[in-house]
C-alpha cells in the first residue's frame, strides 16, 4: 500500500476506465485513488439532465461501479454541492489531489473555475485534463485566432492535427478503505417513476462495455455502409453511439484511433461534428437559447401549444414526421434523417420557436448533449453557424417516400397506416375512401388529418423569413 496521499478521481462525463485521462494520470503517480461520482443537479444550472438521460446514467453508473469493483476498488457515490462534497471529501480521506477531466458546458466552466479555486485556497491540487474531446476548444482556433463558424475550414484545421495516443487502463486499483461514505445509486432517484422508459432497455446497453461491444459490431457490420446508408431509417448502417459518446462510455479517441482517416472519412467527419458543436457552445455560451445569427432574434414565431403537443406526440398528420416523434418516446432515440424532418417541420411548417423542440429533445433524448441539441436545433431553424438555409424547407412527403421507400419504418412506428399501399403511406388524405377502408384507417379519428398543409406552411415560411429581413436594420 503506498504512502502517498490518496487521490480523488471525480468521474462525471467521462463513465470508462479506458483512455480516462484523469485516471490514468492518478494511477501513474502511483498514489492511492478514491473513485468519486457526485450527481450535482443544481451545478448544472437551467440544464440538468433530462428524463431519458437520468435513465441511462443510472444504468451507466452502475456498470462504472462493477468495473471498478473487477479491479479492486469501489466506486463513491454521492449527491449534492460538488464543492462542499469534495472539500470535505478531502479532509476526511487526507487526499491532496483531485483529478477530474473536462465538462465544457457553460455551467461546468462556471463550476469548475470557483472549484479550482477552493480547492487551492484549501491547500489541495486540482487538475483537469481533455477526456471529452479529440482536442480542447482553448486550443482550436482558425488562421485570425478567433473562433471557427463554418465547419469545413474546422474539419480541414482537425484533421490536420495529430491525436493522441488512446491512455491504458488500469490493471488493477487499490482499496480505498471509504465505502462507507458512500450511497446506493438507486438513493440518486434517477429512474422515471412512469413506465415510459420500460423499452430502452430491450434496445441500449449502457456503460463501458455496451459501448465496446456496439463499436465493434458497427465496425463489422455496418460502417462500410455508412456513407450510402445513413439516411435511410430502416437500415442498420448508423453507430448509435451518441449515448455511449456523451456520457464518456467510449472516447473520441478510442475512435479515431482505431479507424482509418482514408477508408472512414465520412463517419471520422462526422464524429467532428461533434468537435464542432462542443467549439461553438464553449466560444458562443448564450446559443443555449439565444441565436447565433442575432437577426433570427426577431423572428415572427408563432408559438401554439396545440401545435407543439401534436408534434410532440407524433399526431402531426404527416407519418414520417409522427414515425420519428415515436421512434423517440419508445426508444430515447431517433434516427438523424428523420430527426432533422421532425425538427424542420416543427420550426418551418409550424413556425414554433426552435428552442421549444430543443427542451423536447433534451428531456426525451438519451444522448441529450448540450451542445449538439444546441447546434442541431440552431443549424435546422437556419440561425446557427454553418446553418441550413432558412429557404431550405424539407417537404416530409417526399422526404419518406425518398428515405423510407419500402414504409418498414413507417409501419413499424405508425402501425395504423400499415395496411396503406406505398403510394399513399406518406399522404393519407389522397387516398380514395375504399382503399382508407381496406387499411382499416379513418382519418380524424385513429389517424389525425395533417395539422397544417405543406404549401401553406412553406408560403407562409418564406413569408415569416422575409418579414425578419425586411425588419434588418
Amino acid at each position: 500500500m503506498s504512502e502517498q496521499p490518496p487521490i480523488i478521481v471525480w468521474f462525471r462525463q467521462d463513465l470508462r476506465v479506458a483512455d480516462n485521462p484523469a485516471l490514468a494520470h492518478a494511477v501513474q503517480t502511483g498514489a492511492p485513488v478514491i473513485p468519486l461520482f457526485v450527481f450535482d443537479e443544481e451545478g448544472e444550472g437551467k440544464w440538468a439532465p433530462g428524463g431519458a438521460s437520468r435513465w441511462w446514467l443510472h444504468y451507466s453508473l452502475e456498470a462504472l461501479s462493477d468495473r471498478i469493483a473487477a479491479l479492486g476498488s469501489s466506486l463513491i457515490v454521492l449527491a449534492g454541492d460538488s464543492q462542499s462534497i469534495l472539500l470535505e471529501l478531502c479532509e476526511r480521506t487526507g487526499a491532496n489531489q483531485v483529478y477530474w477531466n473536462r465538462r465544457y458546458e457553460p455551467a461546468a466552466i462556471d463550476r469548475d473555475t470557483r472549484l479550482k479555486k477552493a480547492l487551492a485556497d484549501a491547500g489541495l491540487r486540482p487538475r483537469s485534463f481533455n477526456g471529452a474531446l479529440l482536442h480542447s476548444p482553448l486550443q482550436i482556433a482558425n488562421k485570425s485566432g478567433k473562433p471557427f463558424r463554418v465547419f469545413t475550414p474546422f474539419w480541414k484545421h482537425l484533421r490536420s492535427i495529430a491525436v493522441r495516443e488512446i491512455l491504458p487502463e488500469p490493471k488493477k486499483l487499490e482499496s480505498h478503505g471509504f465505502e462507507t461514505l458512500g450511497s446506493e445509486i438507486e438513493s440518486l432517484e434517477l429512474l422515471p417513476k412512469l413506465d415510459w422508459a420500460d423499452g430502452f432497455g430491450s434496445v441500449w446497453t449502457p456503460g463501458e462495455a455496451g459501448a465496446k461491444a456496439l463499436f465493434e459490431g458497427f465496425v463489422e457490420r455496418g460502417i462500410a455502409r455508412y456513407a450510402e446508408g445513413r439516411d435511410f431509417p430502416n437500415e442498420d448502417a448508423v453507430s448509435r453511439l451518441s449515448p455511449h459518446l456523451h456520457f464518456g462510455e467510449i472516447s473520441p479517441v478510442q475512435i479515431w484511433r482505431m479507424l482509418s482517416l482514408e477508408e472512414h472519412e465520412p463517419f471520422l467527419r462526422q464524429l467532428v461534428w461533434r468537435e464542432f458543436s462542443a467549439h461553438l457552445l464553449y466560444h458562443f455560451p448564450d446559443t443555449t437559447e439565444e441565436p447565433l445569427n442575432s437577426a433570427f432574434s426577431r423572428f415572427p414565431w408563432e408559438f401554439k401549444g396545440d401545435w407543439a403537443e401534436a408534434w410532440r406526440r407524433g399526431r402531426t398528420g404527416y407519418p414520417i414526421v409522427d414515425a420519428g416523434m415515436r421512434e423517440l418516446w419508445k426508444t430515447g432515440t431517433m434516427h438523424n434523417r428523420v430527426r432533422m424532418v421532425a425538427a424542420s417541420f416543427l420550426v418551418k411548417h409550424l413556425l414554433q420557436p426552435w428552442q421549444v423542440g430543443a427542451a423536447w429533445f433534451w428531456d426525451t433524448l438519451l444522448d441529450a448533449d448540450l451542445a449538439n441539441n444546441t447546434m442541431g436545433w440552431q443549424w435546422v431553424a437556419g440561425c446557427g453557424a454553418d446553418a441550413a438555409p432558412y429557404f431550405r424547407i424539407f417537404n416530409p412527403i417526399g422526404q419518406g417516400e425518398r428515405f423510407d421507400p419500402s414504409g418498414e419504418y413507417t409501419r413499424r412506428w405508425v402501425p395504423e397506416l400499415a395496411g396503406l399501399p406505398d403510394k399513399f403511406l406518406f399522404k393519407p388524405w389522397e387516398a380514395p375512401a375504399d382503399v382508407l377502408e381496406a387499411a382499416g384507417v379513418v382519418l380524424g379519428v385513429n389517424y389525425p388529418l395533417p395539422i397544417v398543409s405543406h404549401p401553406e406552411a412553406r408560403v407562409r415560411a418564406l413569408e415569416a423569413y422575409a418579414r425578419m429581413k425586411e425588419n434588418e436594420v
